[in-house]
């Protein structure tokens, strides 16, 4: 390990060797009760800074109730208290403090292995990225060190959700080893106090504009066998956070495909068309419940998009919208007072199909929906 880290070190001795005293690094980390390992990451940190020279300081930001910030302190360290619990707030509390040009973010339990610093901080320095984070999956994962359930099963799946909605191509979206230029780092709006941190920054730094790069690291077993992940809440809430920027995939792929599904239902009951079966009345219903639905469910989609300050169709104008509603509304007005006139003429007692009531009533629905919806983002949007 120090052949490598001396390679890796020479690289950018020019680069690394200051004659001011400007921070060039600051390596922050969160930390909640690891007093037996905060010691183990401080040394390692101090040792890459000695043998890169390097003007660094390291910054803990600690949430302990044992030894932790009392052995940081006494080596070296600059210790701050976040006034709340949280990953994420943890780290952006700690950014308050940072005076580094290059800042460097790692978890204090030793599963990551701070002598190969080098790795995230060579391509900031070389000036090819602007965020790199390290890969757990492209290097070594030690034996036991990450449950089978995150491995194989957890961090894969949600990293390949991540890729989707994003439009990204990272290998381990969750690692939490990583280093940023602190300029690019003013550059994000960062909000979230959880787990989720991870995934925002790396949606923010997309969303920015700026340039990822992803690293091969190791991966090793916690000393203390505790872990304080909670798999299926962390889970979760990476998933919700994912799900609530993505608005097409929560929102317009789901009802714009329920949608589909209701009118298809309708018009094979209206018309007998065989779907593998011969639909009749009750499909019918189904079919104008799931219209219904979906097409509400579409314009969430819009609505989402408009808090996030996003494009939507240009047809959606409060005019345009408010038209199309009341042409909706009108043409099932229209269709179930033909219907009433049959009935009426029939002498009361030949009553229309039901299937053509459902046609009525789903089209007044749709066309309710539509122009309430209509004002309802206008509503939105001038208000933002």
């Amino acid at each position: 390990m120090t052949e490598d880290l001396n390679t890796e070190c020479e690289i950018d001795l020019e680069l690394g060797a200051r004659a001011s005293d400007e921070v060039e690094v600051s390596v922050i980390i969160p930390t909640l009760n690891e007093e037996e390992t905060i010691g183990i990451c401080i040394e390692k940190v101090m040792r890459v800074f000695k043998e890169c020279n390097i003007k660094g300081e390291i910054i803990v930001s600690d949430s302990s109730n044992d030894r932790t910030p009392e052995i940081a302190r006494s080596m070296g360290a600059i210790v701050v208290k976040p006034d709340r619990k949280g990953y994420g707030y943890a780290y952006m509390f700690a950014f308050k403090y940072a005076k580094g040009k290059y800042i460097v973010m790692g978890d204090g339990d030793d599963t990551y292995d701070f002598l190969e610093m080098p790795k995230l901080l060579e391509p900031l320095r070389n000036g090819n990225a602007d965020l790199v984070i390290g890969s757990r999956f492209k290097g070594k994962i030690e034996k036991g060190a990450m449950p089978f359930l995150h491995r194989y099963i957890g961090n894969p799946l949600l990293t390949f959700f991540f890729n989707l909605f994003f439009k990204m191509s990272v290998s381990d979206v969750h690692c939490g080893f990583r280093a940023i230029k602190r300029e690019a780092l003013e550059r994000l709006e960062l909000k979230t106090d959880g787990m989720e941190f991870a995934s925002e920054m790396l949606l923010e730094a997309c969303k920015k504009g700026l340039r990822i790069e992803e690293v091969p690291i190791n991966y090793y077993r916690r000393k203390n066998p505790v872990s304080k992940l909670r798999s299926f809440h962390d889970g979760w809430r990476h998933m919700k956070f994912m799900l609530l920027n993505a608005p097409e995939y929560l929102f317009l792929y789901p009802g714009a495909a329920v949608f589909l599904a209701g009118v298809i239902l309708i018009i094979a009951s209206l018309f007998k068309i065989f779907i593998g079966y011969l639909p009749g009345v009750h499909s019918m219903i189904a079919g104008s419940l799931l219209t219904i639905v979906g097409y509400q469910t579409v314009f969430f989609n819009f609505f989402a998009k408009i808090i996030m300050r996003k494009n939507i169709p240009k047809i959606l104008t409060l005019e345009k919208g408010a038209t199309i509603g009341v042409a909706l509304l009108v043409s099932g007005i229209l269709y179930a007072g033909i219907l009433v006139a049959q009935w009426v003429n029939s002498g009361f007692r030949q009553l229309p199909t039901l299937e053509h009531d459902i046609l009525a009533f789903t089209l007044i629905a749709l066309g309710l929906q539509t122009y309430f919806s209509a004002f309802m983002l206008s509503v939105i949007a001038e208000r933002l």
